[in-house]
């Protein structure tokens, strides 16, 4: 018979009559072989629950956004339940405003888009044609697919339309979750005071993931409407299809404004030409730098930042795990694991080798001892 404290194996054995302990290395191999089993399990149950999770992730992500909002609503001694109603009510008005604006464009694009691959395989094979080439632009246009940013485009847009078809379902799930978020805390509380645990370990978290979350959604939607901006100005199509996508790549940092740009500038080639492309692609390179170059790094702070290979990696595992709107919600969720690992002693240095490298992370003691440069990075 054998017991495993985690460090070492205690066994004990019947000789002369007598139990007497013995002591045993650690199968290292045997553990190490049972937690990629169970990581692989783990990914491989999120992936088939992510009809279900999707929707939670989702209103998990606008209860987070509107928690400060039902802090403060409550420090002005507004009742929760109709703090809670009026959150819900603006969430509701927000989505059916956007839905009404947005869903026949998405339709209309989705509708229009073999016409847009096939004006773009013309206009390429006959830009080629000017140039004394030696090679089949067909088959050119077969391996590239430039086509293709558009199909994903699509595919991004599907995945919205069908995401609300759970609506009823984010709601409600919105409308408990903010009714916990009053309580949750004081039961935390409750629950630590008798254990080795920090107490304030959730609430450094909760509050870093929502400044987080709160700053890039304003950004982001800046963003959003100085793209819609830009494209409306050029007059390229579904300027607000255009809008949203800026909007909701921008979430993604680095990477994510590069992905946005790429089908407004291939519709621009196929609806006017070079020159309208080139135009479009200048002011949404100017939009990056400014924005994600400049004014984001000033408000949001460096301490909270990915490496762009993280950012790239989350990109293609959550996409690959929750679909299109995985893509999405990637880089929100690597950077909640990411403030999680941050807010422990033992597993900081998992959160440096995930950041960019220009701050160190702080200890949870330093943090926990009043550091004023905590979290305010």
């Amino acid at each position: 018979m054998g017991l495993g404290d985690g460090r070492r194996t205690v066994r004990f054995v019947r000789h002369g009559g007598k139990t007497i302990e013995a002591q045993g290395k650690p199968n290292i191999g045997t553990a190490a072989v049972i937690s990629a089993a169970a990581v692989v399990v783990l990914i491989y149950g999120m992936q088939a629950a992510q009809r279900i999770l999707v929707p939670f992730l989702v209103a998990v992500f606008l209860a987070v956004i509107c928690t400060p909002l039902l802090h403060g609503m409550r420090r002005l001694r507004i009742p929760a339940g109709i703090a809670v109603f009026v959150i819900v009510a603006g969430i509701i008005g927000i989505l059916a405003l956007a839905g009404a604006f947005v869903g026949g464009s998405i339709a209309e694009f989705t509708a229009r888009l073999p016409f847009y691959e096939q004006q773009l395989d013309i206009k390429l094979a006959d830009l080629a044609g000017r140039f004394d080439t030696q090679f089949s632009v067909s088959e050119l246009l077969d391996q590239i697919q430039p086509a293709s940013p558009m199909g994903l485009v699509a595919n991004l847009f599907t995945g919205l339309q069908s995401l609300f078809a759970n609506f009823f379902l984010i709601i409600f799930t919105v409308i408990f979750l903010l009714l916990e978020a009053s309580t949750m805390p004081r039961k935390l509380q409750l629950v630590l005071a008798g254990s080795h645990a920090d107490p304030d370990y959730f609430k450094r978290f909760t509050h870093s993931v929502q400044r987080y979350l709160g700053i890039k959604t304003l950004i982001s939607l800046v963003t959003g409407i100085l793209a819609w901006t830009l494209t409306s100005i050029i007059g390229l199509d579904f300027p607000l299809l255009w809008g949203l996508l800026a909007f909701l790549f921008n979430y993604v940092p680095t990477i994510g404004s590069l992905i946005a740009s790429i089908p407004p500038i291939v519709l621009a080639l196929v609806q006017f030409g070079l020159a309208q492309a080139a135009i479009i692609g200048v002011g949404y390179l100017a939009l990056n730098v400014t924005i994600g170059g400049l004014i984001e790094p000033r408000v949001m702070g460096r301490g909270l930042g990915l490496s762009t290979l993280v950012v790239f990696l989350s990109l293609v595992f959550w996409g690959w795990v929750f679909g299109p709107i995985g893509m999405l919600l990637s880089v929100p969720l690597t950077m909640t694991a990411k403030i999680a690992l941050e807010s422990g002693e033992r597993t900081a240095p998992l959160a440096i080798l995930m950041g960019s490298g220009e701050e160190p992370v702080l200890p949870r003691s330093a943090g926990a001892s009043g550091d004023p440069r905590r979290h305010h990075s």
